[in-house]
């Protein structure tokens, strides 16, 4: 069991270490591309194409990899003053939902990035499916993530803190 604890957390190390990764290879490359316009008066396309594509890899992973429930963005006003059993109700209304969405949704994205294999980026001729793939990911992951949160709510467990309270005992903890 010890092993798998440590397993455990390797992956999420990993998981959190990919978006940090993409940060600083972003802000390399606008540092490159600021040096060569305005250092060297010889503008490189290729860093705004790394630029673009971190970001977008670095929204979607971390949102969907990366972040954890009680990290997420709620309307704290309406949740946190609500009974904790409403709260579960919400979260399962919720979960449903966004698991219906991305199911939904996810028959024409992959078909969207399926299609994309035909194009190229302009600098770096990476294939735009290997580019939007994590489109993919960030469905399959959210209608996991929310498919659990579904089934730890309805079993009536592992509900995250709300309130105000909550989020000044993270702040100071943090």
């Amino acid at each position: 069991m010890p092993s798998l604890i440590r397993l455990k957390h390797f992956a999420r190390v990993l998981a959190d270490a990919i978006p940090a990764i993409l940060l600083a290879a972003m802000f390399m490359s606008f540092i490159i591309q600021v040096m060569m316009r305005y250092v060297m008066n010889s503008p490189v396309g290729w860093t705004v194409e790394v630029c673009v594509i971190a970001w977008l890899w670095i929204l979607l992973w971390g949102q969907s990899v990366s972040a954890r429930e009680e990290d997420e963005i709620r309307f704290d006003i309406l949740y946190g003053s609500v009974s904790p059993n409403l709260r579960r109700w919400f979260r399962m209304i919720f979960s449903v939902f966004l698991v219906g969405v991305y199911a939904w949704s996810l028959p024409a994205l992959w078909d969207f990035v399926t299609f994309m294999k035909i194009q190229k980026t302009s600098y770096l001729d990476i294939r735009f499916n290997w580019v939007y793939s994590i489109a993919l990911i960030f469905s399959v992951v959210s209608i996991l993530r929310y498919g659990w949160v579904f089934w730890t709510s309805a079993a009536g467990r592992d509900a995250p803190e709300a309130g105000a309270d909550a989020a000044v005992r993270k702040d100071l903890t943090e």
